[in-house]
């Protein structure tokens, strides 16, 4: 699809962004990250069947941390007690499973980096130009590190991220609750914004949050999957809106 043939995203009252897979390719690393922790607690615990990347689309991409530890572990009918955030990545609980997961991802990003999507790039450009409010909508609690390494902090007046919702105790995606509050935290209607995602639980949240226009970014998740979630338009790249 051409530029001319899709909206304007400047012409919406703001534009709410997914972090990783969105702006930045951090989502690899997320997957990266998931798939090298669970591996090892599938072969020490002997849980079958093997973790997969489908797992990874239909139970963590987009969620909370520890809802996603939870959500994996319950498809393989596994329960484990909750614990806490202040769990050691050694504590067999959601909590300490999930920093396990972090100790992983914070590993790769402190010592490979991230760069912003180039064609992210130009269009935050475009709408800074447009003068249109932005914002970002992440489930992770290293948003603001990640901004921080992609050089891209100061763009957003407003991050909505897994701490904020973590304090706030606000339902994770595919609940509309985090994309209200940004909306809300950016002083704008959902139902005159656009919000863009590339995960099936997040392009549902916005989708639930009554967004005007629900954009989804095929990173991986699929055209169907984002479409059948309640996105309006699919594309493979946001540089597809730069005109």
């Amino acid at each position: 699809m051409t530029a001319d043939a899709l909206p304007d995203l400047s012409a919406f009252d703001a534009v709410l962004f997914d972090l990783d897979g969105v702006l930045t390719p951090t989502a690899e690393v997320h997957e990266y990250a998931w798939k090298t922790m669970f591996d090892q607690l599938f072969a020490d615990w002997d849980i079958t069947p093997a973790y997969t990347e489908r797992d990874y689309f239909e139970y963590l991409d987009g969620k909370k941390r520890y809802d996603g530890v939870a959500s994996l572990l319950r498809s393989r009918d596994i329960e484990i007690e909750w614990g806490a955030p202040s769990d050691p990545t050694s504590a067999d609980t959601v909590c300490g499973i999930g920093n396990r997961k972090n100790e992983v991802f914070a590993r790769v990003l402190r010592s490979e980096g991230i760069a912003a999507f180039p064609g992210s790039l130009r269009l935050l450009d475009v709408l800074a130009a447009a003068g249109t409010p932005i914002a970002v909508v992440s489930s992770s609690k290293n948003a603001e590190e990640v901004l921080a390494a992609a050089g891209i902090r100061d763009r957003f007046p407003v991050v909505m991220d897994g701490v904020i919702a973590e304090r706030d105790h606000l339902a994770s995606k595919p609940a509309p609750d985090v994309f209200v509050e940004a909306a809300r935290m950016l002083g704008v209607d959902p139902a005159r914004c656009a919000a863009v995602e590339d995960a099936v639980s997040g392009v549902a949240s916005a989708a639930a949050g009554g967004f005007a226009l629900v954009v989804g970014v095929d990173r991986g998740a699929g055209a169907e999957a984002l479409t059948a979630a309640g996105a309006h338009i699919v594309v493979s790249d946001l540089d597809e809106f730069v005109r």
